[in-house]
């Protein structure tokens, strides 16, 4: 299976601990292509429709619902925990990801 950056995959989460983000839930694949194809682990960050306005999470619309990009849950799943694909952000919304990303890591 081809995964590419910034697609939206349907990801179990589960068994998860303490406040970490569970069930399985749409998510946003972070980790860059060539990751993707070499190695059997994807940096991947959770997607919700019910959050707080935080300066780590994106407002976002996907698949007809409102919801937020939880970027400060960024976590490397193994690509078995992938269920299915689900569709890709907009180029807006990864403009938007990488800028959130680098102020929180780079900046």
């Amino acid at each position: 299976m081809e995964i590419r950056q910034y697609e939206v995959y349907l990801i179990n989460l589960d068994p998860t601990i303490g406040h970490e983000i569970q069930k399985t839930r749409p998510c946003v694949i972070i980790s860059p292509d060539e990751m993707n194809r070499n190695i059997q682990t994807i940096i991947i960050a959770p997607m919700t429709t019910k959050s707080h306005d935080y300066p780590t999470r994106l407002k976002v619309r996907f698949l007809g619902k409102n919801g937020w990009v939880v970027l400060d849950q960024i976590m490397t799943v193994d690509r078995d925990r992938l269920v299915k694909r689900l569709g890709t952000m907009k180029d807006e919304e990864i403009n938007e990801i990488k800028s959130l990303i680098k102020e929180m890591l780079v900046d």
